[in-house]
């Protein structure tokens, strides 16, 4: 995701602690969505089916399911809001708003429940356990109202945004699965990849964003009904719009659209979105999915990140614009392909993406950013920031690994996630060379594609070039170094 403080270009993330299965014995054999569901634009609703077949990748016997109800985070009495109090007025463009996500049903088990610490989690309980390399399967039946807001999941002035518009599977740790709680700070959200079906009937005259490819499209005198596919992804999202314009390109076989509604220059934009594909396919690997979609809508934020759709908000323009398309682009790699704990390691895919953005445009110098403007305004930025928290606090805290919840502010989150990580890389690749830095990286995409990696898998690639790096991670990571 891409965050604006103080006219100053950052982003968001967060670092790893969990230890993840990942199905890495089988990267093949994943679980799979088959979600049908349709959008009544007059109620603001949308209603669905998700059917469910999950595949036990552990080593253990699993007899219960948990299930992320993001949607839920936008109801009125929620612990957490979604939103904080910096972003309120730009997100809710028309005064306060909520929706929910409720289930109607589960079938398929023996019972289930929602509960969690904000009545965000779906808990199902199979007939029978389900043992390592064995599926089961449920069908969820659920209603979800979306709230007016510019963020994730809602309705805009222009758009429909259903980003975590379904229950998903909670990513399964060392400790259980990993029940996530929507915090206004960062991306609380840990997911694991799987096989998407995605069919949805919405209003006529409407044109959908997807992160899956078309397979086929039907319409009736007043609805259209669209069936998408998408596999070994983290999750999948859609942006509706009856406003949509489409420029369209091809990037070594993926088909690249840039859905917009007011740019003067879509040609300009659709040419960043198809160079920044190229150009990190080149230098981190390959891109696995066979669409991309850049999507221009309302969202408080600068950008958001899903496998194979980006959102691009729509109050930006010009280099703020291109910028932000690029860092979302580079988050197919820094979280949609290769995933990360977001919840406890923001850096991990935000600083890389942030670097990899240095990287881009570095490599193409066109675009009005260098390497060291991008780097010494980052640079500049957190040096601020940790003057003023010195004033306010005393003692201030820049390890960079910590919970989302755990940020004082969306100040201090950019500032470690964001400027910080970008600083970390940024040192890195001065210390053991652009070769070694480039090859890292490549092995880091090769080694976790699919998967969900930790810090110490990020370390590793760069500690097993054979380059002492032990000290300089954890100076970063612990807050020791002096910037």
């Amino acid at each position: 995701m891409k965050k604006f403080i103080s006219l100053l270009l950052i982003v968001c993330a967060v670092a790893a602690t969990l230890s993840f299965s990942a199905c890495a014995k089988k990267q093949q054999t994943v679980s799979s969505y088959d979600i049908i569901a349709t959008y009544d634009g007059e109620s603001g609703t949308l209603t669905g089916t998700v059917d469910f077949t999950y595949y036990n990748c552990t080593d253990n016997e699993i007899s219960e399911l948990k299930f992320n109800l993001f949607g839920n985070a936008f109801r009125q009495d929620a612990l957490y809001s979604p939103v904080s109090d910096a972003y309120s007025a730009r997100a809710y463009y028309a005064g306060k708003s909520y929706g929910s996500m409720t289930v109607e049903g589960v079938e398929n088990c023996s019972a289930w429940n929602v509960g969690g610490e904000d009545e965000n989690i779906l808990s199902v309980t199979l007939i029978s356990p389900v043992y390592p390399e064995q599926t089961a399967s449920v069908k969820i039946s659920y209603t979800l109202i979306l709230a007016k807001v510019n963020h994730r999941t809602g309705i805009t002035a222009n758009t429909v945004n259903l980003g975590n518009f379904y229950p998903v599977l909670c990513a399964y740790t060392t400790d259980g699965f990993a029940e996530c709680n929507y915090y206004s700070c960062g991306d609380p959200f840990l997911s694991e990849c799987a096989n998407y079906t995605v069919t949805l009937t919405m209003p006529l005259g409407f044109t959908a964003a997807a992160s899956g490819e078309l397979i086929s499209s039907t319409e009736t005198a007043d609805a259209k009904k669209c069936t998408y596919s998408l596999n070994c992804a983290r999750d999948f999202a859609l942006v509706l719009s009856d406003r949509f314009q489409v420029e369209t390109g091809n990037v070594n076989g993926v088909d690249v659209s840039y859905y917009y509604y007011k740019d003067d220059n879509p040609q300009a934009s659709l040419a960043v979105a198809c160079e920044s594909l190229e150009y990190f396919s080149d230098t981190f690997g390959g891109y696995t999915y066979p669409t991309l979609s850049v999507v221009q809508t309302g969202f408080c934020y600068g950008g958001m990140e899903y496998p194979a759709l980006t959102m691009i908000s729509d109050s930006l323009d010009g280099d703020t614009a291109a910028y932000t398309i690029v860092h979302e682009n580079a988050h197919q790699w820094w979280y949609a392909m290769v995933g990360s704990d977001q919840l406890n390691c923001a850096w991990q895919d935000e600083g890389l993406a942030e670097y990899s953005s240095v990287m881009f445009f570095e490599s193409h110098p066109d675009y009005n950013f260098t390497r060291t403007g991008l780097v010494g305004t980052a640079t500049k930025a957190y040096r601020a920031y940790y003057s003023v928290y010195n004033q306010i606090f005393g003692d201030v805290n820049t390890g960079m690994t910590r919970n989302l919840k755990d940020f004082e502010s969306d100040y201090e989150y950019a500032n470690i996630a964001y400027n910080k990580g970008m600083i970390m890389f940024e040192t890195l690749r001065q210390s053991i060379g652009d070769e070694k830095f480039s090859a890292g990286l490549k092995k880091y995409f090769k080694n976790n594609l699919n998967k969900i990696a930790t810090q110490e898998d990020l370390f590793g690639c760069f500690i097993s070039a054979g380059v002492d790096l032990d000290g300089f991670f954890q100076s970063f990571i612990d807050g020791k170094i002096v910037i």
